[in-house]
């Protein structure tokens, strides 16, 4: 039998009778005991894992990263050294972690002393390896944007409601105090009535073109590739062979939309927070967008998107406006950004321009105390530490697979709108545009064989 149909009949009994993970109380080995760590594996070694997820998760006493995978055997190799550099720092022993690497992320889902894994691949691999991550019962750390079309989004919900896993996606901000401020503030009515919401958004840089290029060794692109067509591989289309710069493909509408899915979903889902919205989506949407017409990078670049809500609210996107979110209401107005926090060293952000983390018409309303009786938002320390006590507590997490996938949901029809001129009509229930067809076809992509959420979807229904 090949490895692929051992891997994939494997994955298909194990949706047919998921064990989750039993988290033993500390009471009963006490609180450093093997029981009260998330076993996790890291799929994806590259700028956002090293930078970010990994970062974030080894500081924290109930993570035990303990297997890693990527395509490409370098990237592997140096995320292997990095978590066992970590521990054996950590507890003084070079020896306590043997991170073990696996260039198939399957055969990762296969070991069954993983309980956790944390995919942090570039936005065409998001979908399918979580899908069939919580179809072989492993709970799911996820970067954002939760996928490259809705059609694979809403698949990924349904799998992720269906297998019942602990799922977060990785929109960050909502761990960031000042954003659930910001939402508290609005959903309160410190501003009055909520009517206007801007959202700045930078846009990419056109590229040079690029030669075709020999693979370099250890590199498997056709698995890294995936569902998405075969094309020549270039440096700039992928990531740099040395080091961990942003890398190409962010800016390849192949692999992803460019900033609007990018950052989009950061901020998309925050203003959602505040707006009230985070379980539909607009009602209507229209954009203009510059596209570069040369060159191998193909995203968007200036552009503005209007959205109109059933709530009576417009949201406007646009790098015409400062980065961050500004909700405008009948009695004053909110400003919210990151500040100075970037989640890696290649943010393409200048921090000094969003420095004022929360701001407003006036200052008393920043200090405005949220009663007992009006809404509480929930708080979190830490995003993945808010993943992992959902794991061990079985709490709720602040961004789950639905509220993912609407807030992914608004980038992706935004993509569309840019696309195609007028005015399209959007129904969040259904999903589906009702005056446009080809807007309707994009909310979709062919898969090339044999990657792809819809032969996986297919099987676990």
């Amino acid at each position: 039998m090949e490895r692929r149909e051992f891997l994939n009949k494997t994955l298909k009994t194990a949706a047919l009778g998921i064990t989750m993970p039993t988290i033993v109380p500390s009471s009963v080995f006490g609180k450093n005991a093997p029981s009260n760590k998330v076993n996790i594996g890291q799929i994806g070694c590259g700028r956002i894992a090293r930078d970010h997820d990994l970062a974030s998760t080894l500081k924290h006493d109930s993570a035990r990263i303990m297997a890693a995978c990527d395509v490409d055997r370098n990237r592997l190799e140096d995320g292997k050294k990095l978590i066992d550099g970590f521990y054996a720092k950590k507890m003084g022993n070079d020896k306590y972690m043997d991170t073990k690497m696996y260039d198939d992320y399957r055969e990762m889902l296969l070991n069954k002393d993983i309980d956790a894994v944390m995919i942090s691949t570039p936005d065409h691999w998001h979908s399918q390896p979580a899908m069939e991550a919580a179809l072989a019962g492993k709970h799911i750390y996820l970067q954002k944007p939760t996928s490259l079309t809705i059609s694979e989004g809403r698949q990924l919900a349904h799998i992720v409601n269906k297998t019942r896993v602990v799922f977060q996606v990785g929109t960050q901000q909502r761990s960031s105090p000042q954003f659930r401020i910001a939402a508290e503030l609005v959903r309160n009515g410190r501003i009055g009535k909520l009517h206007t919401v801007k959202i700045g958004l930078p846009g990419d840089p056109s590229g040079p073109p690029a030669p075709e290029m020999p693979i370099p060794k250890g590199f498997n692109y056709d698995m890294w590739l995936g569902s998405t067509p075969k094309m020549p591989y270039t440096e700039i289309g992928v990531h740099p062979q040395k080091g961990y710069d942003r890398p190409g493909w962010l800016r390849m509408e192949q692999f992803g939309a460019g900033m609007i899915t990018g950052w989009g979903q950061h901020h998309f889902d925050s203003a959602a927070w505040g707006m009230d919205t985070e379980l539909t989506g607009p009602i209507s949407v229209e954009a203009v967008a510059e596209f570069p017409k040369a060159g191998l990078w193909n995203v968007h670049g200036d552009f503005m998107v209007k959205a109109e809500y059933a709530n009576g609210i417009s949201m406007y996107t646009s790098g015409g406006f400062t980065n961050g979110i500004r909700y405008e209401g009948t009695e004053g107005w909110i400003f919210v950004s990151r500040g100075n926090y970037v989640a890696s060293a290649s943010d393409p952000v200048t921090a000094a321009k969003s420095a004022k983390a929360l701001d407003a018409s006036d200052p008393k309303i920043l200090s405005s105390v949220i009663k007992d009786n009006e809404i509480k938002l929930q708080v979190s320390e830490e995003h993945h530490l808010n993943w992992l006590e959902g794991i061990l507590n079985k709490t709720p997490v602040l961004s789950p697979v639905e509220i993912a996938h609407r807030a992914c949901s608004v980038c992706l029809v935004s993509h569309v709108a840019m696309k195609i001129p007028g005015k399209l009509i959007w129904d969040p229930k259904t999903e589906r545009f009702t005056n446009n067809e080809n807007a309707n076809k994009m909310l979709s992509r062919p898969q090339r064989a044999p990657y792809g959420t819809d032969k996986i979807f297919a099987k676990a229904k």
